[in-house]
C-alpha cells in the first residue's frame, strides 16, 4: 500500500562551502576501503594476477553513479532513498532492512581485523577479541553526542593512515615494471576472466569494491547529518544519553519551488556534492584498489602456498620485512587491523541507521519511548549480540563470512538500483530528476549487477 505523503514546501537552504560539505565521501570510503582493498581484490590479484583490475575500476564507475542518485533524492527531498521506496510499498524497507541484517550479521570485517592483530603481536583468540571489540565499539557509538561525528573522525583517521601506507609502498616497493604490467593487463584484458577465479569470488569482490549493498544507502542518512540541501531541515541523529534527542519522525519529506532562485541553489548543490563524492570517494577507492593489487601481485603473485583466507597477509608481511624492514611488516599489519576494525564500526552504524529510520518512520512514529536514537542504539547492540553468537557458535573463518556478506551487497545493490530510477524520475519535479547520461549509467549499473548475480546463480546451480 503507498505511504504518500504531502510534502512540505521550503526554500532550498544557500549551499555551503565545498571544504564544508567533505565528510560523508569520507565515511562511505572509510568504511568500505577494507575487506575488497585489504583482502579480497589483493587475494584475487595474488592469484589471477592484474587482469581483473579493469573489474575493479567499472564497479567504482558505476557505484559513483549509484551513489549521486542516492545523494540527489535525499538533496532534494531531505528523506532517505529507503524512506522514498517505502512510500510505494512499506515491504521494500522491510526486504532492505533484512538484507543488511543479513549482509552485516557476520562478522567477517572484525574478525579479520582481530585475526591480523593476532599475527602483528604473535598469538590470541580471535574470536574473543572480535566479541571484546565489537562491544567496544557499541559503547563508543553509543556514548557519542553526535554520531555521525564520532564516524566521520574514525573514518577519516583511518581514510589518513591508509595513504600513508600507501604513499609508503609506492616509495619503496611497487617497481616500475609492475605499474607497466598494470596498466597493459587493464587494457588487454578488459571484460576477460582469468582461469581459476569463480563468480562467486567476483560477485563477493564487486560487493566489496568501494562501498556496497546496504552501506550505499545509508550516503542518504550521512548527507542529511552533514545538512546537504533540503537534509538541513531534518533533525540530526543524536546519543539519547550524551546529547538531546534529535531524529526525523514520519513526516520529514520536503520540495522547493522550481522558480529560478531554487534552481541556482540546486545547480551549485548537485555539482559539489558531485566534487565531494568524486574527490573522497571514487578517486581515493581506485588509489586504494590499484596500490594494494599492485603490492599483492608484487610480494605474492606465482606463490602455491597461498589459501584461500587472511593468511595470505601474514605471508605478505613477511615478504615486506624481507625486502625493506621489519618497520614495513608491523606498519602493514597495523594499518590492516585499524582499517578493519574501523569498517566494522562504521557497518554497525551503517545497519542501525537504516533500520531505525525505517522503523520509526513506518511503525513507531507516534510512540514518545521508541524515538529514533533509542532504535538506533537498540539495532547496533542486537547486532553486536548476534555476530558475537555466530562467532562463539563456531563459525570463525573470516573470509567465508566475508564472502557471504560481500555477495548479499551485490544483490541487494542491483535490486535498489531499479528502484532508484523509478524514484528519482517519478518522484522528483522535472527539472531535478534522473535523465540524459545519467539514466543511461543506472541502466548500466542494472546490467551489471544483473550480469554477475545471474551468473553466480547459473554456477551454483550447476554444481548440484
Amino acid at each position: 500500500m503507498s505511504q504518500q505523503t504531502a510534502a512540505k514546501s521550503l526554500d532550498l537552504p544557500e549551499p555551503m562551502p565545498l571544504r564544508r560539505m567533505v565528510g560523508p565521501g569520507v565515511v562511505a570510503v572509510g568504511i568500505g576501503m577494507a575487506a575488497g582493498e585489504i583482502i579480497l581484490w589483493p587475494y584475487l590479484t595474488a592469484i589471477g594476477g592484474l587482469g581483473l583490475l579493469w573489474l575493479a575500476f567499472a564497479t567504482l564507475a558505476v557505484q559513483f553513479v549509484i551513489n549521486m542518485e542516492i545523494e540527489r533524492y535525499t538533496l532534494a527531498t531531505g528523506q532517505t532513498a529507503v524512506a522514498g521506496f517505502s512510500r510505494w510499498w512499506k515491504g521494500w524497507g522491510v526486504v532492505i532492512c533484512l538484507a543488511g541484517v543479513f549482509q552485516y550479521a557476520w562478522p567477517g570485517w572484525a574478525t579479520s581485523g582481530s585475526t591480523v592483530l593476532t599475527y602483528l603481536v604473535g598469538g590470541g583468540d580471535p574470536v574473543w577479541i572480535t566479541v571484546g571489540v565489537l562491544a567496544a565499539v557499541g559503547l563508543l557509538l553509543t556514548f557519542s553526542r553526535v554520531i555521525y561525528r564520532t564516524v566521520e573522525l574514525v573514518e577519516a583517521v583511518k581514510v589518513g593512515l591508509t595513504l600513508f601506507f600507501l604513499a609508503v609502498v609506492v616509495v619503496f616497493v611497487i617497481s616500475l615494471s609492475t605499474w607497466g604490467e598494470a596498466a597493459s593487463e587493464t587494457v588487454t584484458g578488459f571484460a576477460r576472466i582469468p582461469a581459476g577465479i569463480t563468480f562467486t569470488l567476483l560477485l563477493s569482490a564487486i560487493g566489496a569494491a568501494g562501498a556496497g549493498g546496504v552501506h550505499n544507502l545509508v550516503l542518504s542518512n550521512w548527507i542529511r547529518d552533514k545538512r546537504y540541501g533540503m537534509g538541513a531541515h531534518v533533525p540530526r541523529l543524536t546519543s539519547p544519553i550524551t546529547g538531546q534527542e534529535e531524529a526525523a519522525g514520519g513526516d520529514d519529506r520536503y520540495t522547493f519551488p522550481t522558480d529560478e532562485a531554487n534552481l541556482g541553489r540546486w545547480r551549485v548543490w548537485w555539482k559539489r556534492a558531485n566534487v565531494e563524492h568524486a574527490a573522497t570517494f571514487a578517486l581515493v577507492c581506485f588509489v586504494t584498489i590499484t596500490v594494494m593489487c599492485l603490492l599483492a601481485y608484487e610480494t605474492l603473485f606465482g606463490r602455491e602456498e597461498l589459501k584461500n583466507d587472511p593468511s595470505f597477509l601474514r605471508i605478505e608481511a613477511d615478504v615486506l620485512a624481507g625486502r625493506v624492514g621489519e618497520w614495513l611488516k608491523l606498519l602493514f599489519l597495523s594499518i590492516a587491523v585499524v582499517s578493519l576494525w574501523a569498517a566494522a564500526m562504521g557497518l554497525l552504524d551503517v545497519i542501525g541507521r537504516l533500520a531505525s529510520d525505517f522503523l520509526r518512520r513506518n511503525y513507531l512514529a507516534g510512540s514518545a519511548r521508541w524515538t529514533e536514537p533509542r532504535l538506533y542504539l537498540a539495532v547496533i547492540w542486537t547486532e553486536i549480540g548476534l555476530g558475537s553468537a555466530i562467532l562463539l557458535a563456531g563459525f570463525t573463518q573470516p573470509l567465508g563470512l566475508l564472502i557471504v556478506s560481500t555477495c548479499a551487497a551485490s544483490v541487494v545493490t542491483l535490486l535498489y538500483s531499479i528502484l532508484l530510477v523509478r524514484l528519482n524520475t517519478a518522484d522528483l519535479p522535472a527539472a531535478i530528476r534522473l535523465g540524459g547520461w545519467r539514466l543511461g549509467g543506472m541502466l548500466v549499473a542494472i546490467g551489471f549487477y544483473g550480469f554477475f548475480a545471474v551468473a553466480m546463480v547459473v554456477t551454483q546451480l550447476q554444481r548440484l
